[in-house]
């Protein structure tokens, strides 16, 4: 089965373009303040013009109002929504009924006791995607460039389609899912030259080395762990 890429945090024609060229299956827009990838009504309008209808168009949120995600809809055809934050089990449910739109949970992950709260919000959401957890002092749960140990998800049992998330790069991905067994990643900061900064030549490197992962040699460390400590 062919890997699916999802790239996060598209902000302007360019990068839009060359997701498409890449022939990504998810886009992911970014509706959230703090982010230097949050994009304002006019650039979501832009970008989504470029995307809709071409691949599924997700929308990023964190511990969103209803108010917000209106109005995110109102200039963005999203297919998707996708919550970031601390939203309880039922908040998904509420908001997923409320729009009519699939639901992707994002789940931070440290540790492997962390993995138990996918199985939460099975039920109500779509997707799920696990991303490394953000330190205390950090402004924003994810895009941070953080991976955590990948071995925590191979061989989990979960009802639904999965992403992998954090610290995902053209040099490590291919090691990502095969250590972890992803069928499914997203990058943001992976494929940029700095902080909202999008490389497109990285964002076709990358959903190459994913989609080649099966064909790839990863003898050597495999977690990020690892690769720190050898």
């Amino acid at each position: 089965m062919t890997v699916q890429v999802k790239i996060c945090g598209l902000n302007d024609p360019a990068s839009a373009e060359a997701a498409l060229r890449a022939k990504v299956d998810f886009a992911g827009l970014v509706f959230f303040p703090p982010s230097p990838r949050h994009l304002r009504p006019d650039q979501a309008r832009a970008v989504a013009q470029i995307l809709s209808a071409r691949t599924r168009v997700v929308g990023l949120f964190v511990d969103p109002a209803d108010d917000d995600i209106r109005t995110a809809l109102s200039v963005a055809p999203l297919d998707i929504l996708q919550l970031h934050g601390k939203e309880s089990p039922e908040r998904v449910a509420e908001i997923k009924a409320r729009f009519g739109k699939p639901v992707i949970k994002a789940i931070p992950i440290a540790i492997e006791a962390d993995l138990a709260r996918a199985h939460i919000y099975e039920q109500m959401s779509d997707y799920l995607m696990f991303d490394a957890k953000a330190a205390p002092e950090a402004t924003r749960p994810g895009g941070l460039g953080e991976a955590f140990d990948w071995k925590i998800l191979s061989g989990a049992s979960l009802k639904r389609p999965w992403f992998l998330a954090g610290g995902l790069t053209v040099e490590n991905v291919a090691r990502a899912i095969q250590v972890s067994g992803a069928k499914m990643v997203d990058t943001s900061s992976g494929v940029e030259d700095a902080p909202g900064v999008k490389n497109v030549e990285k964002i076709a490197a990358f959903v190459t080395a994913a989609r080649n992962s099966q064909y790839t040699n990863i003898s050597g460390p495999t977690s990020p762990k690892d690769v720190l400590s050898a």
